[in-house]
């Protein structure tokens, strides 16, 4: 694949996914604070009641950086989405003129590269095979507006604190933690890493897929909004990271200015970075998209 074509892919999907973040310092100006102790009931209320969920429509421009393993890349985008419907993005470098434009729904992703006159589309599966990551609407349209992605009021949630931050994380980490602790010397020979590991996994393999994912969130004291969300995927050795910075008052809601996307998954990861600008909420939006006659298939 052309250096376009992965640079066109994963600015695609990387704005269309969660993936992981480089490391940074959690809740510095609260790391020597002291906080009392609040409930799971409590913050879980508190992300609940973001009114941000109410959102229909989101447009921004971006500035957008990107870094895998092998490539850095930064380009200006625009962003427009219509809550669980679609997302649209144009991608333009520092010359103004538009390069690259794609579109996501909820089970599809369609991609033009106009300095090559190429196209690409199909659904978010095929886009995995294709570009290594699936991607999201849903994950998209809720980081854009700072929510808790994946948050559910019927699960089971423990409450800590963290970096003077609040913390809120599902409880099925649990299963997986006995899962390897159950895992008798008996069965394996003395430090037989892989072995143990084979044992693991069929345990893993047992469980349903609800159970193997674990999601954390970091809440800020001040404002009881989140500030990062880390969903762990144990069974696949899997996880997506999504943070949440300078926000600002935009039509009486608490939107992100900075957000930082992330992806680990094993031989795999690259990073996202939005800053957001001439953020606007109303809507109808526009989302064009078509491929040109003459353009052709995505080597």
């Amino acid at each position: 694949m052309r250096r376009s074509h992965v640079l066109l892919g994963l600015g695609s999907i990387l704005l269309f996914s969660a993936c992981r973040v480089p490391k940074a310092i959690i809740g510095d100006k609260h790391r020597d604070r002291d906080l009392h102790a609040r409930s799971a009931g409590d913050l879980l209320d508190a992300l609940m009641t973001d009114g941000a969920s109410s959102i229909r429509y989101f447009s921004a421009k971006a500035d957008v950086s990107m870094e895998t393993a092998t490539d850095n890349r930064s380009f200006k985008a625009h962003l427009r989405v219509v809550r669980d419907s679609a997302a649209w993005l144009s991608i333009t470098p520092a010359l103004g003129i538009e390069v690259a434009r794609a579109v996501l729904t909820t089970d599809s992703l369609l991609i033009i590269d106009k300095l090559h006159d190429t196209f690409w589309t199909g659904d978010t599966e095929q886009a995995q095979v294709r570009f290594g990551v699936q991607p999201s609407l849903e994950l998209l349209q809720d980081a854009l507006v700072g929510l808790a992605i994946g948050i559910d009021p019927e699960e089971k949630y423990r409450s800590d604190r963290e970096d003077g931050m609040y913390t809120l994380t599902s409880r099925e980490k649990r299963i997986f933690v006995r899962a390897a602790e159950d895992i008798a010397p008996g069965d394996t020979m003395p430090h037989d890493r892989d072995m143990r590991e084979k044992r693991l996994e069929r345990t893993l393999r047992k469980a349903e897929r609800r159970d193997a994912m674990v999601y954390k969130y970091w809440i800020d004291p001040d404002s009881m909004r989140v500030y990062r969300v880390l969903i762990s995927d144990l069974a696949h050795d899997q996880q997506a990271d999504v943070r949440y910075m300078e926000r600002k008052s935009v039509d009486g809601h608490s939107i992100p200015g900075l957000v930082i996307l992330s992806l680990s998954a094993p031989g795999q990861t690259a990073t996202g970075t939005l800053r957001l600008d001439r953020i606007q909420l109303n809507g109808p939006l526009n989302l064009p998209f078509r491929i040109p006659g003459k353009f052709t298939p995505m080597d």
